[in-house]
């Protein structure tokens, strides 16, 4: 059971705080989700709790911004744009933060392919882009006590390093 304070990542609104817990008339948590412009609170059933996961530890969000220069891309693709973007959303709703950075990594690698062939990239690719570098970059921003904008800071840093080596 989660407690007051506690910061756990929900299904689709992303990195959450536990602002309370109530009993009556049913056990829930009352949920506000971080790094939205109007956020409104969240009442999460408490018997549903395995749907929920908690933030990552400080060291395993070093550990994910310290691999990212070797973190392979994700292979996957479909017939349909649609069918892949169904994909990735599903794996970043229900996936841990590793994957919604390589996620990031995987749609920056084909955004800048297509690119490269003087084509113009489908909507949908910055669509998953987007989401999965907003819901990995508030979850590494609690980890490790910091502002997303900082932690993209960092990921720039690594990849130049990992460029230079």
């Amino acid at each position: 059971m989660y407690e007051v304070g506690d910061y756990v990542v929900h299904p689709g609104q992303g990195v959450c705080k536990v602002q309370g817990v109530a009993e009556e008339p049913r056990a829930v948590y009352e949920l506000l989700p971080i790094g939205q412009r109007h956020p409104m609170r969240i009442s999460f059933p408490i018997a549903s709790e395995s749907k929920l996961r908690p933030v990552l530890s400080h060291d395993e969000a070093v550990s994910i911004i310290d691999g990212y220069p070797e973190m392979p891309v994700e292979e996957f693709t479909s017939r349909s744009n649609a069918l892949e973007e169904e994909h990735f959303k599903n794996e970043i709703r229900r996936g841990t933060c590793l994957d919604s950075v390589r996620i990031v990594k995987t749609f920056r690698v084909r955004i800048a392919e297509t690119k490269a062939r003087n084509k113009k990239p489908p909507v949908a690719y910055e669509r998953i882009l987007k989401e999965a570098r907003q819901r990995s970059l508030e979850e590494l921003g609690v980890a490790l006590d910091m502002s997303p904008e900082d932690v993209q800071v960092l990921f720039e840093q690594r990849v130049s390093e990992g460029e230079e080596n």
